[in-house]
Formats: C-alpha cells, structure tokens, sequence
C-alpha cells in the first residue's frame, strides 16, 4: 500500500486542522500511536511544519469529515493519488547476462498469464512489442529453445510489481 508523503508533517497538520484522533491519525500517517502524542505535546521536533494532504490530493475534505465524526473509521488515501504511487517502477539498465533470459520470462507470462497485454509485460520486463509478439506467436529465433521461467527468479522483475501487473490485469 501507499503512504503518506512526509508523514510527520501530514500528522502535524492533521493534528493542528483536525479533530481526528491520535490514533486515527497515528494509522494514516504511519506512525506509532506514541510518536503522534509527541507530535501534539511539541515534544518532537521544534522545526517541523505541517503539510497540508488535501492541497497535496492525498485525502478529500470529506473524508476528513467523515472520519471526524466517527472515531473508528479509518481515513483512505485519494484513490488517484494512491493510483500514481502504486505505479511500477521504471526499469534500470539490464546486464547482459540476463538479456538472454527476457524470452523465457516472456513465456512463462503468456502461459500463465494469457490475457496480460503486450504493452504490460514489455513494461514489466523491459522488452520491446516485437519481441513479445515473436514469443506469443511462436516465431521467435530461439522458440525451440525457450523454457517458461518466472521473471522474479530470474531477477527481470520484482514480485511487487508483477502483483501489481496481475491485480491491474484482475481489475478489468
């Protein structure tokens, strides 16, 4: 899940513009119940100012309310903003080495995955749509060669990102 940005700042504001509770708070913002009382008290940095959420789209002023005015409920980040932040994560350079091992995790997705898009797993591996397509077909120069090989074992990907593919794949 997606945090808050600067947390201690957020839970400052939240504390100084809201009437939410400490531990309402303290869930929000990721802290523990004691840090947001040191907040409170001044007992905890003397430099620290607070950051607004709502002018940053983290949260709604209704959900601010709503959260107010009942003491259990929990506050949820703006589904935009935990939209953005949720994206996977550009990929770095790939050595080598492991080039030779894109086609293989090519395969394993398409096998398991059948209905991931091309323009996802190129994301996901860094590969381009021909070499995708090339596997998906079974034309690719190496086809009698391939094995199917999970991307994460094979260090393409992070498993973080492909739950992310395969949830995004789930919720359309």
């Amino acid at each position: 899940m997606a945090s808050v940005l600067m947390p201690r700042a957020t839970a400052l504001w939240l504390i100084d513009n809201t009437s939410l509770t400490f531990l309402q708070i303290a869930d929000f913002c990721g802290l523990h119940l004691f840090e947001v009382e040191s907040l409170a008290n001044g007992n905890m940095d003397n430099q620290l100012s607070g950051f607004d959420p709502v002018a940053s789209s983290q949260l709604t002023l209704d959900e601010i309310r709503r959260c107010e005015s009942d003491a259990t409920a929990k506050l949820q980040l703006k589904k935009s903003f935990a939209d953005q932040y949720l994206t996977p994560k550009t990929h770095k350079y790939t050595p080598k080495a492991k080039r030779q091992d894109k086609p293989d995790a090519i395969l394993w997705l398409t096998k398991y995955y059948p209905e991931l898009p091309d323009k996802d797993i190129c994301e996901l591996l860094g590969t381009t749509k021909i070499t995708v397509h090339s596997v998906r077909n079974k034309t690719h120069k190496n086809m009698s060669e391939l094995k199917p090989r999970d991307p994460v074992s094979l260090g393409l990907c992070s498993q973080n990102d492909l739950d992310f593919v395969i949830a995004k794949l789930n919720r359309n």
